[in-house]
């Protein structure tokens, strides 16, 4: 798969970077090699494989890997509120940093 150096121009600009030419051109050439590689995996045969939900090894079990999902409150969120400068409870108000 080829990538083209309008594909590296939109990323770029969507994560708010400014590249050289050379710079385009390395990412651009990078991308593609790991797009190339990605692209080896088509051609594995994974029809006998099954799919999976979960990772683990045979001798783990879900009971003793994870753990149980608990709700915890969050005690301290007037308390901090209340030292911001600009509060909007049960959120900060914070100046724009991003302008585009």
């Amino acid at each position: 798969m080829k990538i083209s150096r309008a594909d590296v121009e939109r990323v770029a600009e969507l994560a708010y970077l400014d590249l050289s030419e050379a710079e385009l051109e390395m990412y651009r050439a990078q991308i593609d090699e790991i797009l190339e590689y990605i692209g080896k995996l088509n051609e594995l045969d994974t029809a006998s494989v099954e799919p999976m939900a979960q990772v683990l090894a045979d001798d783990q079990t879900a009971d003793a890997t994870l753990r149980e999902d608990v709700v915890v409150p969050c005690g301290v969120a007037a308390e901090i509120l209340e030292q911001a400068p600009d509060p909007e409870p049960p959120y900060f108000r914070v100046p724009k940093v991003i302008e585009r």
